[in-house]
């Protein structure tokens, strides 16, 4: 089987005191994924005086970055995202792909918040703690 690409159909938060919702992406739009973990400093010097690397390796969280639909008029995604973003509590998300895969991490949305009132669209990027996992697919 080829890899299959395209869109990402809906994500999703659960939050202790914000509480659930769904937000929906805009169809053919780029969308980003890191799941976290551990990266090696992609540095040309990070050699010593024998020729031996120096492998400088530093965490980093977990991401998800996408262009959402906003409708500023019944479905508040800038509200709820405002909202979300100002939490100190996290709140569990998931991010379901055309695939068939569901990803789910612990994060916050993170950066500009704003929407797009010509487009009716918004960036949302959520950040998060540990790793990413899949937990479908």
């Amino acid at each position: 089987m080829s890899a299959i690409g395209g869109d990402i159909l809906e994500v999703t938060f659960n939050h202790p005191t914000e509480g659930t919702g769904t937000f929906f992406p805009k169809s053919a739009e780029d969308s980003t994924y890191d799941f976290g973990g551990f990266r090696s400093s992609d540095d040309a010097n990070m050699i010593d005086g024998s020729g031996g690397i120096i492998d400088q390796m530093n965490r980093v969280r977990p991401f998800f970055e996408l262009t959402l639909s906003s409708d500023l008029n019944t479905k508040e995604e800038l509200d709820k995202i405002t909202r979300l973003a100002g939490s100190p509590v996290l709140a569990d998300w998931t991010v379901t792909h055309i695939n068939g895969t569901v990803h789910a991490m612990k994060g916050k949305p993170v950066g500009d918040i704003n929407a797009n009132g010509n487009t009716a669209t918004m960036k949302l990027k959520v950040a998060g703690e540990n790793q990413m996992k899949k937990i479908v697919g």
